[in-house]
This record gives structure tokens, C-alpha cells and sequence, in this order.
């Protein structure tokens, strides 16, 4: 069992959209910029903060070579992990954190990943949303990655692109879709589990 999270899949082949990733979640509130730092944190393999200039952490993350850890921040001390991977299939993962969160905090960063990930001009794979903790984000790779089938766990929001839930809502009768727009739809269960 881990933490809650919610995880993004993007295409990587796709142009890099992180400034506008940027743009989108200042518009709820969380700044890439430490209000009192001026500056973006990423933190280092032991979890020390390492100020960055917000451009210069766009081109390196742009370059897609290494995973990198940044905070994105509601104060200057209210904060979400997210921890940037990039697979070699052509996948960009983003996991966000969200222990330690309000339920209100948590709200808001569910809205801030929905929001970009239906309006970027970016091909999307899937946003899960799993607030308890009760699967692993690495649990999704199957599915999500290498064609994998049914789901690994009811979470509490799942979006997946067009092609993988249609072949998701097949293998799985007791699951329903509804468009979310951007391309994805909302997959849940038919009853409520």
C-alpha cells in the first residue's frame, strides 16, 4: 500500500508542454516558484531541496534524459511532490504526492492535472487518480505501457485515452465510459464497489 497519488501518462514524442503545464496550474493556485525562494525546487537523490531557475528546469525536462523530482507549491510551506519519468516506450509519467495534502489541497490538484491533461495539446495515455493509496503507481505500467489487461484496482478516478478504453470497457463488463474531453474518458465501475 502507498501513499495517495495521482499519476499521469503523456506521449513523449509529443513537443514539451511544460510551461504551459505551468500556466495551467498557476490558474489553481499552485506555483512552480517558492513564494519566498523565487526560484523552482527540485529535490536531489537524498531529498535536499536544489534551487532552479523555471526555464532552465523546463529545458532539462524537455530533454527527457533523467527523472527529476519537483515541488509545486500552494505556500511556502504546503507543497506536492511530483516525480517526472520517462520510459523508453514514448511515455513521459508524472506521479504526484498527495499525502500530507487537505482534502481541499488534494481537490485542487485533481482539478489542476484534469484541466491540463484534457486542454494541452498533448497526447495523453491515462490519469489515475488513487487517493488512498491502494494500489502502486507502478501497478499501471501493465495497462498503460505494454498493453496489459483489465484494471489492477478501483481507484477513485481513472482517465484513459480513446483507443485504450474502448479495449479496457470490452475486457471489462463491468466498467462504463464517459467522455471527459481532450480526447480521454472516464472509466468507473457500473455500481460503485
Amino acid at each position: 500500500m502507498s501513499d495517495g497519488y495521482i499519476r499521469w501518462y503523456r506521449e513523449s514524442a509529443a513537443e514539451p508542454v511544460f510551461a504551459e503545464q505551468v500556466e495551467v496550474f498557476e490558474t489553481y493556485g499552485l506555483g512552480l516558484v517558492h513564494p519566498v525562494k523565487g526560484a523552482a525546487v527540485v529535490l536531489d537523490v537524498e531529498g535536499d531541496d536544489v534551487l532552479m531557475d523555471p526555464d532552465e528546469l523546463g529545458r532539462l525536462l524537455g530533454l527527457r534524459i533523467a527523472s527529476l523530482t519537483v515541488s509545486w507549491w500552494f505556500s511556502a510551506d504546503v507543497d506536492v511532490v511530483d516525480q517526472y519519468e520517462f520510459r523508453p516506450l514514448g511515455c513521459e509519467i508524472q506521479t504526484l504526492w498527495l499525502d500530507g495534502l487537505t482534502k481541499e489541497h488534494a481537490d485542487t490538484v485533481e482539478a489542476a492535472v484534469v484541466a491540463a491533461a484534457t486542454a494541452l495539446p498533448v497526447p495523453n495515455r491515462a490519469v489515475i487518480v488513487d487517493r488512498e493509496g491502494v494500489s502502486d503507481p507502478g501497478d499501471w505500467d501493465s495497462l498503460l505501457l505494454y498493453d496489459g489487461e483489465g484494471l489492477p484496482v478501483v481507484v477513485d478516478r481513472l482517465l484513459v485515452c480513446d483507443p485504450l478504453s474502448g479495449r479496457l470497457l470490452k475486457s471489462s463488463p463491468e466498467l462504463r465510459g464517459e467522455g471527459a474531453g481532450g480526447g480521454m474518458t472516464s472509466v468507473s465501475p457500473c455500481c460503485r464497489l
